[in-house]
């Protein structure tokens, strides 16, 4: 009689990112202030929320918040991309988001960008807040469709993870992402958004693929 193998392991190959941190300090009277007045600039409205004219606010305002982002953006190309040479992954484009109750973030990535990140300046209050993520290779893996008893995270096309107050999330900027509406919100969820780039010098000579930066 043939013995089942009652011992085995799963394991993960070519994930995905997601890196979470969290400010220790709250938004202090001057970035307050920086960030009321990059509101009240002007804004225009962005499918279903709204968001400032002006996309380039790290540039002359929010200076410590900026910081912040920069080292874990450092973080992040140094344990998760760990490139051989010296490459300065730096910030592009950054903008506020504003999501009054019952708005939401339709389904997208961000084109021209290699991480992009998204800083809670603040949330939807009282319910839980949540930023989606989902698969880009769904329509390959659905080519075979079950019905679902448990969801993982193996067998999911989308997923999301709960956000609060001074978080700040990084992620690879081809993975598609959305939020919710939040019906029961009643108050705005404040985002400070921002894409990156890369200055170096990638690839090498021998290969025929090098590129100056």
């Amino acid at each position: 009689m043939k013995q089942l193998m009652n011992d085995y392991r799963i394991d993960s190959i070519f994930p995905t990112p997601l890196y979470v941190a969290t400010r220790s300090s709250n938004l202090d009277l001057t970035e307050e202030k920086e960030i009321k007045d990059i509101i009240e600039e002007g804004m225009h409205k962005n499918v279903y929320n709204t968001t400032t004219d002006n996309s380039y606010i790290f540039d002359t305002k929010l200076k410590k918040i900026k910081e912040f982002c920069k080292e874990h953006i450092n973080t992040y190309l140094e344990k998760l991309i760990s490139p051989e040479k010296e490459i300065d992954l730096y910030i592009t484009q950054s903008w506020i988001n504003v999501n009054k109750p019952g708005e939401s973030h339709h389904l997208h990535n961000h084109p021209n960008s290699i991480i992009s990140g998204v800083y809670y300046v603040a949330t939807g209050e009282p319910e839980e807040d949540r930023i989606h993520f989902h698969d880009p290779t769904t329509h390959m893996k659905e080519r075979m469709e079950f019905d679902i008893k448990e969801y993982n995270f193996w067998n999911s096309t989308t997923w999301y993870i709960p956000v609060e107050k001074n978080n700040l999330i990084l992620f690879p900027s081809w993975l598609p992402h959305s939020v919710e509406k939040n019906e029961k919100a009643t108050t705005d969820r404040i985002s400070i958004s921002f894409n990156t780039f890369a200055r170096g010098i990638f690839g090498n000579k021998k290969n025929k693929n090098e590129l100056i930066l």
